[in-house]
């Protein structure tokens, strides 16, 4: 047994082992809510993460688009929508570059700390940077950290487990928990030190929060972790290093540049940000299929996920207008008086995670007792779907009305279905894309589903330029369309749940 360390002191995963095997004795003993207690450690800095990361994303929109006068940056609606969604795709692609570090470079742990870093000093430019190159520099740097952390933190949280484990998406929801007590205390004090003190006090709490994350992590890191992440798939040879920084540094100023000389139109950045998932999944699967270290049996699972990947991209697309389309609807039509005092628009960002907090543990439990007779996870995409496009259906009764004509009673229902939807589709997407994953591929192909994420949050961005809540049969005809897609995509993937079983051969 290789017993030598790290430079940071973990000891490394036994050469020739596969991810997911190579957890010692002592790491596997011991328990967390029966899971392995590295659990634990992944559960609390993903926390701190999602803090920082929904309660900036829960002002946002506003600081595009609220007047100077009122601590804005004065965009008009349309252009700050499309931002919103462009940035919460880039978060999602950065998990490309995140992925073939960790594949190629470093491995995913030591990608999920390097990250986590990155994250907190976009939250601290954001804070103390004016205008727009705060804006400019707080939202690439966030982007680029938090796309390594989602990445490297579930592939470290998968490997944590056998393939075969029946605990998996137990484990994975457990996981996804701890996202949603962040998500839900992130907008809760960002959105209260907004209103006390302004949007750039609301953007230093969130810095505070990732650096809380980063303390802990590393005061459990050694203890917890073990050798989960440490393997480096397929190594990089050194010799290729400069090409590849030299390519990477050559994109980012063409981007800049274009951006900076109007060639590139913000108002264009979510449709664009879309199209780039799009081609980065398909490049990445069409890559994987083609490539000679993947079995017959790999991509026979490799080609049953599409029908999952374009599900996950329309539920996604709906569900994250909750930081676009929401967020208007919550600022300009809601109702948000509580007890004589007005709450902050983006204080409707945390039902969400209340409502994840309340169910998860119930989703958890349920599928573990159900074990193997519980929906396979086509039956789940499927009825996803077909919630959330329900759901949109109850805005009708409201469609152009004045301000302050909604009652908070209906945000508070559409999003627990909102909830529901996303409990029956999210973890479980994370769970199965490990589980469908090449071999020699673990972290390229969670990059994968987190294409489908990236593609979704982008369009959230893009169909908000499409709502217009000052006519009210441009309204009904939004809701009503968006909705109907959703249930059909709903129903074909149930349809289709034979020949993905099929295809997954001994997955479900």
């Amino acid at each position: 047994m290789n017993t030598d360390t790290t430079q940071d002191g973990v000891t490394p995963e036994p050469n020739g082992s596969a991810p997911g095997t190579a957890i010692s004795d002592a790491h596997q003993d011991r328990k967390f809510f029966g899971q392995p207690w590295g659990l634990a450690n992944l559960f609390g800095v993903e926390m701190w993460e999602r803090f920082s990361f929904y309660g900036m994303q829960s002002i946002l929109a506003f600081y595009l688009y609220y007047s100077v006068t009122n601590g804005g940056l004065g965009m008009d609606q349309t252009t700050a929508l499309s931002i919103v969604g462009a940035y919460g795709g880039f978060v999602y692609m950065t998990s490309l570059a995140a992925s073939f570090i960790a594949d190629r470079m470093i491995g995913s742990e030591r990608t999920l700390f390097y990250s986590a870093i990155i994250v907190m000093l976009g939250h601290i430019a954001l804070a103390v940077l004016p205008g727009y190159i705060g804006l400019a520099c707080g939202l690439v740097l966030v982007g680029l950290g938090s796309g390594g952390v989602k990445t490297a933190a579930q592939v470290v949280l998968g490997q944590l487990y056998d393939r075969t484990d029946t605990r998996r998406d137990a484990g994975f929801s457990i996981f996804y928990m701890g996202v949603n007590i962040g998500g839900l205390f992130g907008p809760l004090i960002t959105n209260a030190i907004w209103g006390w003190k302004g949007f750039h006090w609301g953007f230093g709490i969130a810095a505070v929060g990732m650096a809380l994350g980063l303390i802990q992590y590393v005061l459990m890191r050694k203890t917890t972790i073990g050798a989960a992440g440490h393997a480096v798939p397929n190594p990089l040879p050194r010799n290729e290093y400069p090409r590849w920084i030299i390519g990477t540094l050559v994109v980012i100023v063409a981007i800049v540049a274009l951006i900076a000389t109007g060639v590139i139109k913000l108002a264009w950045l979510s449709n664009i940000m879309a199209a780039i998932a799009l081609i980065a999944a398909v490049a990445l699967l069409t890559q994987m299929y083609r490539s000679q270290e993947t079995t017959a049996t790999e991509k026979s699972r490799l080609l049953g996920f599409i029908p999952l990947f374009i599900g996950g991209v329309l539920f996604f697309a709906i569900f994250q207008t909750q930081f676009t389309v929401l967020a208007v609807y919550a600022d300009q039509r809601l109702n948000r008086d509580f007890f004589g005092f007005e709450l902050q628009p983006g204080l409707v960002n945390s039902f969400n995670p209340i409502f994840i907090i309340i169910f998860a543990g119930i989703f958890a439990t349920m599928w573990t007792k159900l074990g193997k007779r519980q929906w396979s996870s086509a039956v789940k995409f499927g009825v996803a779907n077909i919630i959330i496009g329900l759901s949109l259906f109850f805005f009708l009764p409201y469609a152009g009305g004045g301000a302050n004509s909604t009652p908070m009673l209906l945000i508070i229902w559409v999003l627990l279905l909102f909830t529901l939807g996303e409990l029956l589709l999210s973890p479980v997407g994370n769970s199965l894309a490990t589980k469908v994953a090449p071999q020699a591929f673990q972290s390229r192909m969670f990059a994968v589903w987190l294409m489908a994420v990236s593609m979704g949050t982008s369009l959230s961005g893009t169909l908000g330029g499409y709502y217009n809540p000052e006519d009210a049969d441009a309204e009904r005809v939004f809701f009503i369309v968006v909705g109907v897609i959703a249930i059909i995509i709903g129903a074909l993937i149930i349809a289709s749940k034979n020949w993905v079983m099929k295809k997954f051969i001994d997955v479900r």
